[in-house]
């Protein structure tokens, strides 16, 4: 005896309902992929020239001429205080001496901070430190922070600042041809 069983029914769902979901939600992935992309073109296009240009001559700087904030990133107690009255001693200006406010975690001697008007100023003021870091940051004044770390042991003599700001000036130069 064979029993006769019906063949299995097709389902009467249309696969339409599923197909527009799949659809829409491929769009709605597109739309945000493509602003991405966008967000992305104007980050590049807004980001600043990382060569900034500098001027073939070697460019003096009047050391009376030149803002500097002393801060302390080191646990040397009175260590900002010690290098301004240095560096006004060789006729800078200091404007501002105490703990580092960044609170930046300074490594080896130190960073010497300036903008890109103070780029002259911060090779200066450089050339007073051996091994200060350049960090370069978006300030528009030509004011120079120097926030000494852990490693600074001392500012170079005062008769080799000179010799130490030309060669830092062509440096600058040479790496800003390399752009």
């Amino acid at each position: 005896m064979v029993s006769a069983t019906p063949p299995p029914r097709r389902s009467l769902r249309r696969p339409i309902p599923p197909l527009i979901f799949l659809l829409v939600l491929a769009l709605v992935a597109l739309g945000v992929w493509w602003k991405v992309l966008q967000r992305d073109e104007e980050r590049q296009a807004a980001a600043p020239d990382p060569c900034a240009p500098v001027s073939a001559a070697p460019v003096s700087v009047d050391p009376a001429a030149v803002q500097i904030r002393v801060y302390n990133a080191s646990s040397v107690e009175g260590l900002a205080a010690q290098v301004s009255n240095e560096l006004r001693g060789r006729g800078m200006q200091v404007t501002d001496v105490g703990n580092d406010p960044t609170e930046r975690d300074v490594q080896g001697v130190g960073e010497v901070r300036f903008g890109q008007a103070g780029s002259n100023e911060a090779l200066f003021v450089a050339a007073n430190f051996p091994g200060l870091l350049p960090v370069p940051d978006t300030r528009a004044d030509t004011v120079v922070d120097v926030a000494l770390g852990p490693a600074y042991a001392g500012m170079v003599p005062p008769e080799q600042v000179p010799a130490a700001f030309t060669l830092a000036q062509s440096q600058a130069a040479s790496s800003a041809a390399a752009c």
